[in-house]
């Protein structure tokens, strides 16, 4: 008797081509993965004390949105609505109080707020706020809407009342962080970016 043999469905066929495109690829994957977790060690083991940094005083603040740029001064933003802000400041272990412009009105400058139906523009936008000494945190528009968070975030222009002396003239301070790890001294940029 003897038996033939059956034809492997394409389907399956199918299956074990991919299973063999994907083992092809692990070692790839590996050492993406492994490369990934030895950044994220050393971000991890860097000093968190980045606002101490030494950059040039920030003395403008350069802010982009849909392509077009936008250049201010501290005055600029003095003359809009200022917020305080209440935090703990974990670089130097002491309560502050800053003053300035929350970011919700600088995004809302540019469409992206909950009025109007603009929701889906705040679902899918973020900041990337950067510094002289080129140290950059990226923000969620979601984070920053107060009617979806209840803390603030700003571009401060003032410390307990006080101008910034060393660390120019704009500083991204946020309330709803741990650490400041996503505070950004001497802040020099904001790049507003939505995905579609």
């Amino acid at each position: 008797m003897r038996y033939r043999q059956l034809e492997t469905p394409k389907s399956i066929r199918t299956v074990k081509e991919t299973a063999m495109k994907l083992t092809r690829l692990a070692p790839a994957v590996l050492a993406l993965c492994l490369s990934a977790s030895a950044a994220l060690c050393q971000m991890g083991a860097m000093p968190m004390d980045h606002g101490s940094s030494k950059g040039v005083p920030s003395h403008t603040l350069t802010i982009t949105a849909n392509g077009k740029s936008v250049t201010m001064s501290a005055a600029d933003l003095q003359a809009m609505p200022q917020r305080t802000l209440r935090v703990h400041n974990g670089h130097n272990n002491q309560d502050e109080t800053y003053t300035g412009v929350g970011l919700d009105d600088l995004l809302a400058k540019y469409g992206i707020s909950l009025a109007n139906g603009n929701a889906h523009k705040v679902y899918h936008s973020y900041i990337k706020a950067e510094g002289t000494d080129k140290y950059w945190v990226l923000y969620s528009a979601s984070e920053l809407v107060p009617e979806l968070h209840t803390w603030d975030s700003i571009v401060a222009i003032a410390v307990n009342g006080q101008p910034f002396v060393t660390e120019g003239d704009f500083r991204m301070v946020s309330g709803g962080e741990r650490r400041p790890a996503r505070w950004v001294s001497n802040l020099s940029a904001l790049t507003i970016v939505t995905l579609e």
